[in-house]
This record gives C-alpha cells, sequence and structure tokens, in this order.
C-alpha cells in the first residue's frame, strides 16, 4: 500500500470517518473514497466511486469489474451510534433494540435522577446539556440521534446541533401539534425548511404503536429504514 494512502486510511479510522479502500486486482494500485472526496493513485470513473459509496451505505465489503478492471472495495465504517437524549420510558426498550441491532449507544440527559446505571447498565451516559453532549460526542454520518423529553429546553438544543452534523437519522418524539411548535421555534433560531424537514416527527414508523416497548420498535425500524435507503 502507498504510504500516503496508508496514512490517510488510519487518519480516517481515528476520525472515525467512513472510508472505502478500492484496489485494482491485478496491479494493486488503490483509492480512497469518502462520502465527499476521493484520493490514491487509482482513477476511478462515477460509477465506480458511486458503487464504492454504496458499499459503504450498505456496510458490505463487494467485488466488481468496471470496464472488465477487477476491483475490490473493502469498506471501513466507524461503528454506528445511537445518541438518545431523554432517559424516559421510551429509552430503555430502545437501548435493548438498539444494542441488539449492533448499535453503541448514549444516553444524554442532565437531570441526574433519570440517566442512572441501574435504569440503564452498560450504556454510556452523559450529564452535560444536549448541546454540549452532542459537540463533545461528534456526530458523524453512522450516528442516528433521537429526542425524547418532550421538554423544548432539553430537546431544541440537541436538534440545533444534529441538524448541522453529519448524523444520518435525526428524529424527535411528540404529536403533531408538539412538532409544529418545534418547527416554529427553529425557525426563529434560523434554520432552514430544508434543515428541519430532516427531523422524522412524530418519531417513528406509522405502527399505531401505543406502549413503549412498541414505540421503540417503531423507531428502531424506522432508523434501520434509514440507513438503508440512504
Amino acid at each position: 500500500m502507498n504510504p500516503d494512502t496508508l496514512k490517510s486510511l488510519l487518519a480516517a479510522r481515528e476520525a472515525k470517518k467512513a472510508v472505502a479502500l478500492v484496489s485494482h486486482l491485478e496491479t494493486g494500485v488503490q483509492a480512497l473514497v469518502f462520502t465527499d472526496r476521493t484520493e490514491g493513485d487509482l482513477l476511478l470513473d462515477e460509477d465506480a466511486t458511486t458503487a464504492a459509496r454504496n458499499a459503504l451505505r450498505d456496510d458490505k465489503s463487494v467485488r466488481m469489474r468496471r470496464d472488465d478492471v477487477p476491483l475490490f472495495v473493502q469498506v471501513f465504517n466507524p461503528p454506528k451510534r445511537i445518541i438518545i437524549v431523554g432517559a424516559v420510558h421510551i429509552a430503555q426498550p430502545l437501548v435493548t433494540l438498539a444494542q441488539t441491532s449492533g448499535y453503541e449507544v448514549v444516553i444524554v440527559d442532565p437531570r441526574g435522577a433519570f440517566a442512572t446505571r441501574d435504569r440503564f447498565p452498560g450504556v454510556t451516559l452523559s450529564e452535560d446539556w444536549p448541546d454540549e453532549a452532542l459537540t463533545a460526542l461528534g456526530i458523524n454520518n453512522r450516528a442516528a440521534v433521537v429526542t425524547l423529553t418532550h421538554d423544548p429546553k432539553l430537546d431544541d438544543p440537541a436538534l440545533h446541533v444534529a441538524l448541522r452534523s453529519d448524523a444520518f437519522y435525526v428524529g424527535s418524539l411528540g404529536s403533531k401539534r408538539t412538532h409544529a411548535g418545534r418547527i416554529e421555534r427553529l425557525k426563529e433560531a434560523g434554520f432552514s425548511d430544508a434543515e428541519i424537514a430532516q427531523i422524522h416527527a412524530p418519531v417513528g414508523l406509522a405502527i399505531n404503536a401505543k406502549s413503549p416497548a412498541e414505540i421503540a420498535i417503531s423507531i428502531m425500524a424506522q432508523i434501520t429504514q434509514v440507513l438503508h435507503d440512504g
């Protein structure tokens, strides 16, 4: 491997950035494909670059041929994460579903009585204010952010960070009426219609969920759908 390519690959992994290493199987020449750029000695056309990014999205290394050239796309994705703002009842079954689905989970809630080790064993807990916590965590395109508190003082600061991050999913609990008020507050804070449209609200797939466990299922199903559909 070219030393510069190796250096860039290691730096991307250290920074938890998604990157695909594309190798010419006959010559060994390689290129790195990021979500926003490519670099390296191997020249890739648009189709090959798109295929490499699709492999990143699908989290699956693949072999392929382009113009009769054999290529191997090796995917290096950072871990999937779900950042849950609000240590409420719905968060408990959501944590279990997320962990079963292969996600690292972080619970953010400055209310110490809610985010306890007894209620959330084995989960990273943050008692920082949501905007500070999300900024410190660093949200990449493998992260989903879900706000569950129903409290604008907590949910809104989290959304201010999430909507201008690379998060692949942003969802917020609340009725349509609640979300209408959220939209007005975000507009007043300077967010555009396109930014606000990123929010999945009311959160979760429409499966007529009622209990906390059912709502958690609907949220996890929607996150899975968005992850794979892009």
